[in-house]
C-alpha cells in the first residue's frame, strides 16, 4: 500500500482588480484596441474643444449688461444680455411693475408640484391643496380682484406660462389616458372603437396642427357671441394630445400583466373596477414608469409650440425680448443657452424622480 504523496499547487497570479476607477477605465475605455483607439480620438477632440468652450463661455465672457463691450473684437459670450433681459425672458409681456405676482404664483405652483412628488403628502387632502393653490395662482395672475390690476391671459408668458401649461395638461391628461387605455381593451365594440379613433386621430397629426385647430378653427364652430379664452383652448389641445400618447404607454403596461392575474381576481369574486384598481393597474403602471415620465418630459418641452398662437412662453418670451431690441439681437445664442439650462433643470429633475419611483416600485421584486 503506497502512501499518498502531497503535491503543492503551483502559484497563480493575483486576480485583476474588479472595482475602483482603474478597473473601470480598463473595462470601459481600454478593453481592446478598438476601444482604446476610440478613447484616444474622443479624448483628443474633447481636449481641443473644451478649452475653446471655456475660453468663450467664461474667460473672455462679458458679464456686464453692455452691448458695446460684447461687440468688441475678442469678446466671448455676452452673458450681459441675460442680466439685461432676464425679466422679459422669465415673465414675458406681463406688466413690469406687477411681475411680483407671477413670481409668487409660480413659486407656489412649483412648491405644490414638489410636494405632490413626496410620499408624505399623498393624503386625501392633496386634491384640495391643488384646488387652493390653483385658485391663488389664477387670482394673482389675472387680478381684477382684491385691488389687483387686471392682466389678460394673452399677456401671460415666460416661465409661469410654461409651468402652468405643462403641469395642468399633465395632471388632466393622466386620468383621461387611463380611461382611454382601459377603453381600448374593452370588450364593448362601441367604447373600443371610440377610444381607438381618438388615439389614432390625435397621434396622426402634429401638435402644431392641434394647437392651430384649437386656437383658430374651434372658435368658428362656437355659437355667435360665445368665446373661449385662447389659454383654455390651448390647454385643452395639449391635454388631449398628451393623453393620446400616454394612453398607448399605459395600454402597453396593461398588456404586460399576465392573464392569470385577472382570472385569479375573478375567482375571488372581484368586480371589473376592483380588479383594475387593486390588481391590474398597480402592476401595469409600475412597469411603464419610464414611458410615462418620458411622455411628461416631452409634453413639458412641447409647450414651446404655443408661440404659434401668440402665447409667449419661455422660448417665445426669449425671442420677443431679443428680437424687439436691435442692440441685443445678435446675442440670441446666449439667450437660448439660458433657457436651455432652465429646461434641463426641470427635465433632469423629472428624470431623477422617475428613477426614484422605479426603485420604489421594484422593491417588491427584491423580496
Amino acid at each position: 500500500m503506497t502512501a499518498n504523496t502531497f503535491l503543492p499547487i503551483a502559484p497563480r497570479p493575483a486576480p485583476n482588480q474588479s472595482a475602483g476607477p482603474v478597473a473601470w477605465v480598463k473595462a470601459n475605455l481600454l478593453a481592446d484596441w478598438k476601444t482604446s483607439l476610440a478613447t484616444v480620438v474622443v479624448g483628443g477632440l474633447l481636449l481641443w474643444f473644451i478649452p475653446q468652450i471655456l475660453n468663450w463661455a467664461l474667460i473672455k465672457a462679458v458679464w456686464q449688461p453692455n452691448y458695446e463691450a460684447c461687440r468688441l473684437d475678442g469678446a466671448g459670450a455676452c452673458w450681459g444680455v441675460i442680466a439685461e433681459k432676464y425679466r422679459v425672458i422669465i415673465f414675458g409681456r406681463y406688466p413690469f411693475e406687477q411681475q411680483w405676482r407671477p413670481l409668487v404664483a409660480t413659486t407656489l405652483l412649483v412648491g405644490l408640484l414638489i410636494a405632490s412628488c413626496v410620499r408624505a403628502f399623498w393624503k386625501a387632502w392633496l386634491p384640495l391643496l391643488w384646488l387652493a393653490v390653483l385658485t391663488v395662482f389664477f387670482t394673482l395672475m389675472y387680478g381684477n380682484t382684491l385691488g389687483l390690476i387686471k392682466v389678460e391671459t394673452d399677456r401671460w408668458g415666460g416661465l409661469p406660462l410654461t409651468i402652468l401649461l405643462a403641469s395642468l395638461s399633465l395632471v388632466a391628461s393622466f386620468p383621461i389616458a387611463l380611461l382611454v387605455a382601459l377603453g381600448r381593451r374593452s370588450k364593448l365594440p362601441a367604447i373600443r372603437s371610440f377610444c381607438t379613433i381618438y388615439v389614432e386621430l390625435i397621434r396622426g397629426v402634429p401638435l402644431i396642427s392641434v394647437l392651430f385647430m384649437a386656437s383658430f378653427m374651434f372658435p368658428l364652430f362656437m355659437p355667435q357671441g360665445l368665446q373661449i379664452d385662447v389659454l383654455i383652448r390651448v390647454l385643452v389641445g395639449i391635454t388631449l394630445f398628451a393623453a393620446a400618447y400616454m394612453a398607448e404607454v399605459i395600454r402597453g403596461g396593461l398588456q404586460a400583466v399576465p392573464k392569470g392575474q385577472t382570472e385569479a381576481a375573478a375567482t375571488l369574486g372581484l368586480s371589473y373596477w376592483q380588479t383594475q384598481r387593486k390588481i391590474v393597474l398597480p402592476q401595469a403602471l409600475a412597469m411603464v414608469v419610464p414611458g410615462i415620465m418620458n411622455n411628461f418630459i416631452s409634453t413639458f418641452k412641447d409647450t414651446s409650440l404655443v408661440t404659434i398662437v401668440s402665447l409667449y412662453e419661455l422660448t417665445g418670451a426669449m425671442s420677443l425680448a431679443l428680437n424687439s431690441d436691435a442692440n441685443w439681437r445678435p446675442f440670441t445664442i446666449e439667450g437660448y443657452i439660458f433657457i436651455a439650462l432652465i429646461y434641463f433643470v426641470f427635465c433632469f429633475s423629472m428624470s431623477r424622480y422617475s428613477h426614484w419611483v422605479e426603485k420604489q416600485v421594484n422593491k417588491s421584486k427584491l423580496r
